[in-house]
């Protein structure tokens, strides 16, 4: 038998979002996701309201998807939160959000991921989590803010 080697990545990834930065900063909190993310729909456990404040945690997904998350840090006042989750199958993770303030319509956000391998799970989702498919994911995150942000009044 071997031994289990896990593997540990990291990705980070800005993007410019045109709008102000206390509304894409809203947005990209537990409850203001459900707004422009289809299928997310955590389940709030401390608060059960959903409020947005350090120490909440929600869960998501189900089966091996299932997923734990801790709101670790969260300044709205800097733009800038922290989350541990877990995925108790595969993976745990860091997951940091900031936005800063590009004059009075634009927003640059920069989001990064940390992952280590808690199984051979892990490992295969690390080794499939390349820096271009990440960038991907941020640049999705764009277009789908973008959307959201032209259908409101």
């Amino acid at each position: 038998m071997t031994e289990f080697v896990p593997k540990h990545v990291r990705r980070s990834h800005s993007i410019r979002v045109d709008a102000p930065v206390d509304d894409v900063f809203a947005l990209l909190t537990p409850a203001g996701e459900e707004l422009w993310v289809e299928g997310w729909q955590p389940v709030y456990l401390h608060p059960r309201s959903g409020e947005t404040q350090a120490g909440m945690v929600f869960t998501t997904g189900a089966g091996e998807d299932f997923t734990c998350w801790l709101l670790a840090d969260y300044d709205a006042a800097k733009h800038a939160e922290r989350y541990a989750r877990v995925t108790p199958v595969s993976r745990f993770g860091i997951v940091e959000v900031e936005c800063e303030a590009e004059g009075p319509r634009g927003t640059r956000v920069t989001v990064a991921y940390t992952y280590t391998a808690l199984t051979e799970a892990g490992n295969a989702f690390i080794d499939a989590f390349t820096e271009e498919h990440y960038r991907e994911m941020i640049e999705e995150w764009r277009r789908l803010l973008g959307v959201h942000l032209a259908r409101r009044p």
